[in-house]
C-alpha cells in the first residue's frame, strides 16, 4: 500500500482529492492501494451522495453561522468536519480482495482492522452498527464507501478535539439509526476520542502499513474537479 499524507487548502479540493485517488486506483493496470491521511482547514458539513439536505442538516443554523455545506461522492449520512477531526481514506482493490465486493464484508473488513489497531495502541475501541467506531459506547468515527468496477474508496472521520456543540447544532436527525444508538441525540451519542492527532496517525499507519509514498496528485486536476463539481451548488443541493 502507498501513502498519501496531504491536505489541500479548501474543503472542495480535499473532497476532489479523495475522488481522484479513487479514480487513479480504479484506472491502474495492476492493484494500487493507497492510504491517505488529511485535515480540513475549515468547519464544514459534508453530505453523503444520496443525503437529503433538509432532513440531515440544520441548514438555517449552518447558514447563520457561516458553515458551508458540500456533498461527497460516497454514500452514508451527513457529517461535520474541521480542525480537531482527522480524516483518512483507503483505496482497496477487488483483484487482491475479491470478498470486498460484498458491501457488508467491506465495512467489516475496514472497521475490524481499524478497531484492532486501536486496541494494539491501548485504546479499547469497538466496531458497532454498520460502519461506526465507538469508545465507551459513544461514536467518534463515521465512515462511508464508494464501489467501482475494480476497487473501492473507503473513507471516514476520527474525532479527537472537535467542538461537539457545532456538530450537534449543524446536523439533523439521521434517517437511519443503529440499534446501539438508542435514540440518543448527537450530544449524548458522539464523543472525542482521548488521543492526539499524532497518535491517531500512528494507529492508521499501523492498520494500513505502507511501503512508499504515492505519486502526487496533479494540482490543476484537483482544482478543476473542486470547482466543477464540489463547489457547484447544483451538486451540493441536488437532494
Amino acid at each position: 500500500m502507498l501513502r498519501f499524507i496531504e491536505s489541500f487548502a479548501t474543503t472542495a479540493e480535499n473532497l476532489a482529492a479523495d475522488e481522484l485517488l479513487g479514480d487513479r486506483s480504479e484506472a491502474a493496470g495492476q492493484p494500487q492501494e493507497v492510504l491517505r491521511i488529511w485535515d480540513n482547514p475549515q468547519v464544514a458539513v459534508i453530505l453523503g451522495r444520496s443525503s437529503r439536505m433538509q432532513q440531515e442538516v440544520n441548514t438555517a443554523w449552518c447558514k447563520a453561522n457561516g458553515i458551508p455545506m458540500f456533498r461527497r461522492s460516497s454514500g452514508g449520512a451527513a457529517v461535520t468536519i474541521g480542525p480537531g477531526c482527522l480524516l483518512y481514506a483507503v483505496t482497496l482493490d477487488y483483484r487482491l480482495r475479491p470478498d470486498l465486493r460484498m458491501i457488508d464484508r467491506a465495512h467489516q473488513f475496514v472497521m475490524q482492522r481499524l478497531a484492532s489497531a486501536f486496541v494494539r495502541h491501548q485504546m479499547p475501541v469497538e466496531f458497532q452498527g454498520t460502519c461506526d467506531l465507538t469508545w465507551q459506547g459513544r461514536k467518534f468515527s463515521g465512515n462511508s464507501l464508494r464501489c467501482r468496477r475494480h476497487s473501492l474508496l473507503y473513507h471516514g472521520t476520527l474525532l479527537y478535539d472537535f467542538p461537539l456543540e457545532i456538530l450537534a447544532n449543524s446536523l439533523g436527525r439521521p434517517p437511519r439509526q443503529p440499534d446501539y444508538r438508542q435514540q440518543r441525540g448527537h450530544r449524548e451519542f458522539v464523543t472525542n476520542l482521548p488521543m492526539t492527532r499524532e497518535q491517531l496517525i500512528e494507529v492508521l499507519q499501523d492498520a494500513w502499513p505502507t511501503t512508499a509514498p504515492a505519486e502526487a496528485l496533479d494540482a490543476k486536476s484537483v482544482r478543476e474537479l473542486a470547482q466543477e463539481k464540489y463547489s457547484d451548488p447544483a451538486w451540493t443541493g441536488k437532494l
